[in-house]
């Protein structure tokens, strides 16, 4: 049986990379991981991954959570590094 750990190894994302598509599709982690396996897969999945990380640090600008924005932005920041280069 495959634990949600195994799940995220093999959908080519960190985890911090899917609990951003979790917070901001306000799914569980588990759909999050199917979501931004099969999103990955394209272009524009991951210019779509992109936006949602980006809307992510928005929202949490947008409450007063810095600490929070600037994880994302690390998150953002690797994700860029590792996917959005070939899109």
């Amino acid at each position: 049986m495959l634990t949600i750990q195994d799940c995220i190894e093999l959908s080519d994302l960190t985890e911090d990379e899917l609990l951003a598509i979790a917070e901001h599709e306000h799914v569980p982690e588990m759909l999050a991981v199917e979501m931004g396996a099969y999103m990955v897969q394209t272009a524009e999945g991951e210019k779509r991954i992109k936006r949602m990380i980006a809307d992510d640090i928005a929202m949490a600008r947008e409450h007063g959570n810095l600490k929070h924005a600037a994880k994302l932005k690390l998150v953002l920041k690797h994700y860029l590094e590792h996917h959005c280069g070939k899109a």
